[in-house]
């Protein structure tokens, strides 16, 4: 099971899933959210600190759209390729 977030390949691709974090320390908080048929709401907290085996992943998915990160900054986060 991954813990990267996505979005669902049945659900329209938004410009952004949530927003992500940069702690003092480096950790990434991401709070997403999705939205399916029928009005299914689900929102989830992921936190990458940056020993995790996804951290380098995320934050480049991250940087990719916003350009490099620094503690304190707060971005959208861009829905993972399917």
């Amino acid at each position: 099971m991954t813990t990267s977030p996505t979005t669902p390949s049945n659900a329209s691709n938004p410009a952004s899933i949530g927003e992500a974090r940069m702690k003092d320390d480096g950790t990434l908080e991401l709070m997403l959210r999705a939205e399916g048929p029928g009005g299914m709401v689900g929102d989830a907290l992921l936190v990458y600190p940056p020993t995790h085996p996804e951290y380098a992943e995320v934050k480049r998915h991250l940087e990719a759209a916003h350009g490099p990160l620094s503690p304190g900054a707060a971005v959208s986060v861009p829905p993972w390729p399917d």
